[in-house]
């Protein structure tokens, strides 16, 4: 599938001249930008060490063992790409299409645009990206790449994904987390509409692993202003025949006391655990949003000396 069924021109110029910058040293820094605590092989000589058993024997320095007649291994400084993996929240509450404005689409239409960015963005910079799909549970997970040709691979991933029902966000984030084995950059992408103790236990897993971690909660301008007026049937997304008649004058106040506490919660928990929270509305233009805060993450970086 070409990126342009998912990003205009206009919008991938927007994001074109940005990069994704994590905040901590974590496995998988770019090249030259951060430089990994690891070894490994790469071109940068870090030291010998005396071989033991198990080692490769690739890794012998025969020159070494020529003066010496004993057997070192050369260590190598290990600079790696950037490996990202994108959450993608495919569970029945990101069905939600505005009855009042039908133009603005779905809130999982939008969640896929704005994956796509980030994964053309990431791999452009020639770093890997990978994608979890998820309602229910975890349902197709594909490891991160570097190739220009992954960037498809990514989108009819994302095509395909059938939206689903009821989701336990926190089980499924601990899931996901044996599937990312490696440090890196963990981006969620949800409308978050879960027990905030639950979801942040989930994402401790991989903040405890010192993985980055960026979580874009996308809601619909309808769900933070509660614009209704007259008597509606309010239908259940995730759970099916499930769905109540209400007169919103009367649940209105209490509705948004409750969705502001919730918000207020979830943005403290975020920053106790060090996750970027960036809470959006689908009537945002995603190229736009993304542009600014991506020049704000990289504006942090370069002040923390990162």
């Amino acid at each position: 599938m070409p990126i342009t069924d998912h990003i205009t021109p206009a919008d991938l110029k927007s994001i074109g001249n940005l990069s994704v910058l994590a905040r901590t040293v974590v496995e998988g820094m770019n090249t030259g930008l951060h430089r990994s605590p690891d070894k490994g092989a790469s071109i940068e000589f870090k030291q010998h060490r005396p071989y033991v058993p198990g080692d490769d024997l690739r890794n012998l320095d025969w020159k070494v063992f020529a003066k010496s007649d004993r057997f070192y291994i050369r260590e190598y400084e290990q600079e790696t790409n950037l490996r990202a993996t994108i959450l993608l929240d495919c569970s029945g509450s990101m069905r939600y299409t505005s009855p009042i404005d039908e133009s603005r689409g779905s809130k999982h239409n939008y969640a896929v645009r704005l994956a796509a960015c980030l994964a053309y963005l990431i791999i452009r910079q020639a770093d890997s990206a990978g994608l979890v799909t998820f309602d229910t549970k975890v349902r197709h997970y594909i490891p991160p790449r570097a190739r220009p040709g992954h960037v498809g691979v990514l989108l009819d991933a994302m095509k395909d994904a059938t939206i689903g029902g009821e989701t336990d966000l926190g089980q499924v984030l601990r899931d996901a987390s044996t599937k990312v084995k490696r440090r890196g950059l963990v981006i969620l992408i949800s409308d978050c509409f879960a027990d905030v103790p639950a979801m942040l236990r989930g994402l401790a897993h991989y903040t405890h692993a010192r993985h980055d971690v960026m979580v874009f909660q996308l809601l619909d301008p309808d769900e933070v202003s509660f614009p209704f007026k007259r008597w509606h049937r309010f239908e259940c997304l995730e759970v099916d025949e499930r769905h109540q008649l209400i007169d919103p004058a009367q649940l209105r106040r209490a509705y948004l006391e409750q969705l502001e506490k919730y918000r207020s919660d979830l943005r403290t928990a975020c920053r106790r655990q060090r996750v970027d929270l960036v809470e959006l509305t689908t009537d945002t233009p995603y190229a736009d949003a993304l542009a600014a805060y991506l020049a704000r993450r990289h504006h942090l970086a370069r002040r923390s000396g990162r």
